[in-house]
């Protein structure tokens, strides 16, 4: 079980305490200690993830200060870009870090996110599809086919010349399993999460992928590459570690919560969340917080986190991408990922 770093902030911190700083520590601690990456995101227009608008961009920061780890996108949202901006930027990562860029894609949750470009909501979900193949183009140094200002047809090609000949792809999912298959008839990895899905279930997905990735046409038979992003604070006293995350992320949840069950009201018809009383909120997040805790995350000691590991490990999982960013104080934070790190060695050895 690989294990590495996933950074997704709330933004809404004082900006005084240097906002970039958890970023910078955790993924020198992370380069130093045997973790495989470090992964940031794409959000925009919301505290919720704000401080993390363009992954290339952090992206480039953390191979700044980093020699051996993973650099990746954990997501490009792929339906707000064009896929010759989506290479230029990664390969400018992939020469900065020497070959460690990898990106997965998303297709995006957030319809007030494609203010940048409304043309891409109707097909994102094909559109992740589609900007793997072109990007594994240009990645090759293969011209694209575009149609220039003027209206003619040309031929294009993506500069700088990457380091790494292939880019490492994975696609992201929020757990729908015809994501799953997609990713492996695609050759991908997978990036996914545990809400709204369990291991069990998550074993079944993780299944489907890896039928879909053997049957490709040309497979060189290698199982594919899993990554389940949880939540992760790790210490000495189980009691004290439910004390220090229980405030932070409680908020955490509460700041997510109104705008994952906006974007989820297409699927619940005559729901308004909108309309839910304060109370009924903290009701909920309190619910969430106890199953998070319990079941859906790497918190507590070394030896309560374990059985998580092996769940995951059970269930087909390769990689954890533990998401240490949730509003403990940086400092706190920082001194965990000792623990975390014994959770890493024990889950090798």
């Amino acid at each position: 079980m690989d294990f590495s770093l996933f950074y997704f902030a709330d933004g809404s911190d004082d900006p005084s305490r240097g906002r970039y700083r958890l970023l910078l520590d955790g993924a020198r601690f992370a380069d130093t200690h045997g973790f495989a990456a470090v992964w940031t995101p794409e959000r925009h227009f919301h505290p919720f993830g704000a401080p993390y608008p363009n992954p290339s961009v952090t992206g480039a920061a953390v191979a700044a200060v980093t020699e051996r780890i993973g650099v990746r996108a954990g997501s490009v949202v792929a339906p707000l870009h064009h896929p010759l901006r989506i290479a230029e930027e990664w390969a400018v990562v992939d020469n900065l870090s020497n070959g460690r860029a990898g990106i997965s894609l998303a297709s995006g949750w957030n319809a007030v996110d494609f203010a940048l470009r409304p043309e891409g909501y109707p097909e994102r979900k094909q559109a992740v599809l589609d900007t793997v193949d072109a990007l594994r183009t240009l990645w090759r140094g293969e011209p694209l086919p575009v149609v220039d200002g003027a209206g003619n047809p040309a031929e294009v090609r993506a500069f700088p010349r990457p380091v790494q000949p292939e880019l490492p792809v994975w696609v992201t999912s929020a757990g729908g399993p015809q994501t799953f298959e997609a990713a492996g008839r695609a050759g991908a990895g997978v990036l996914t999460h545990l809400l709204g899905q369990d291991f069990d279930q998550l074993a079944e997905k993780i299944a489907v992928y890896r039928e879909a990735l053997a049957a490709r046409p040309g497979h060189d038979g290698r199982p594919g590459h899993v990554v389940l992003m949880l939540h992760s604070f790790l210490g000495e006293d189980p009691e004290q570690v439910r004390e220090t995350v229980r405030e932070p992320f409680t908020q955490y949840l509460k700041s997510s919560f109104r705008l994952i069950a906006r974007s989820a009201t297409s699927l619940l018809q005559g729901f308004d969340v909108d309309k839910l009383r304060e109370s009924d909120v903290d009701f909920l997040v309190r619910r969430s917080f106890d199953t998070y805790y319990d079941s859906s995350g790497l918190f507590g000691t070394v030896e309560q986190a374990s059985a998580v590991v092996e769940r995951a490990r059970a269930a087909g999982v390769d990689e954890l991408a533990c998401l240490i960013d949730f509003g403990i104080p940086d400092e706190t934070v920082l001194a965990g990922l000792e623990h975390l790190d014994r959770l890493r060695q024990r889950s090798a050895g």
